[in-house]
């Protein structure tokens, strides 16, 4: 694509959860802390919120890939599970065999079994859950349920739920007051900030193979910032098409009228008077790679 023309060796805003262009930003790294003080301290549940975009599964990536062996982990990406497959894939997870037939309570005393058994080894056992915004009430019921176990120094399961700002509302409801009480630590994730824009942007650039002078204005990053609300993925979606806007012009620097052009066609961006205008810079960069690729 423009890796060549800019001079970098990957694409540098791809919008894949991807741990080696993590940028330790403030709100990232508070809830990192929070996370390995929370799980130190052997807590049962805790809770990791943030809008659409903010990188709650970066996140999650980032911070089982710093857990040692003495935690056994289990990644559940998408737990809108009834409660017994739920429970069956926590138990895949651990590595744990369960008979599929079993009903509830056999599955919960299997896994109270294993549970004592990591306990045994000294492991702690962590699972993590995304999108737990999505979760069904009777699972959530489920995994309260698991984590009422524990020994006289510990909690036998953790359970950290990473979701949509929905997942506070659902946690609001009557009928999930026990595991409510139970959430110790929490944190809401932020967006970026200008300033902090403009180092996450060099920063991924330069993780890219970037090693140039400034590649993207200090006007166009404050165009990026208001289009985007420093949500990150929004952000690379339109650093992404600037870039390649810039490019399909033969420009070296990305400057405002690319990110106004990359907003007026990103539906989530924040829009203003900037359609037209970016739909024609849209056409002609369009004609503009053409050109370059077969001329």
């Amino acid at each position: 694509m423009y890796e060549a023309h800019f001079g970098l060796q990957e694409l540098p805003f791809g919008i894949t959860p991807d741990t080696s262009f993590a940028y330790a930003c403030a709100s990232h790294q508070e809830a990192l802390n929070t996370l390995l003080v929370a799980v130190k301290n052997g807590e049962g549940f805790i809770k990791i919120t943030g809008e659409v975009g903010t990188g709650k599964t970066l996140l999650c990536r980032r911070f089982l890939a710093m857990l040692d062996d003495t935690y056994a982990l289990a990644y559940i990406p998408n737990p809108y599970l009834e409660p017994r497959t739920l429970l069956l894939a926590l138990a895949e997870e651990l590595g744990v065999n369960l008979a599929k037939e079993d009903d509830q309570y056999h599955l919960i005393k299997g896994l109270t079994q294993a549970l004592l058994g990591f306990a045994r080894q000294d492991k702690s056992v962590v699972l993590c859950l995304d999108e737990a915004q999505a979760m069904p009430i009777e699972s959530i019921e489920a995994l309260r349920l698991l984590t009422n176990l524990e020994t006289e120094k510990r909690k036998l399961l953790q359970v950290v739920l990473f979701g949509q700002p929905e997942l506070d509302y659902k946690l609001a409801q009557d009928s999930v007051r026990q595991l409510r009480q139970r959430i110790t630590f929490q944190y809401r994730l932020g967006e970026l900030g200008r300033e902090e824009l403009d180092y996450y942007l060099a920063h991924r650039l330069r993780v890219a193979g970037y090693r140039g002078n400034r590649l993207i204005t200090k006007p166009a990053v404050r165009a990026l910032h208001r289009a985007s609300g420093g949500i990150p993925r929004l952000v690379n979606v339109l650093a992404h098409k600037s870039m390649l806007l810039a490019f399909g012009e033969g420009a070296q620097q990305v400057t405002p009228p690319h990110v106004r052009a990359a907003a007026s066609d990103t539906p989530a961006a924040r829009q203003n008077h900037w359609r037209w205008l970016g739909f024609a810079m849209l056409l002609v960069s369009a004609g503009g790679i053409g050109w370059m690729m077969f001329r």
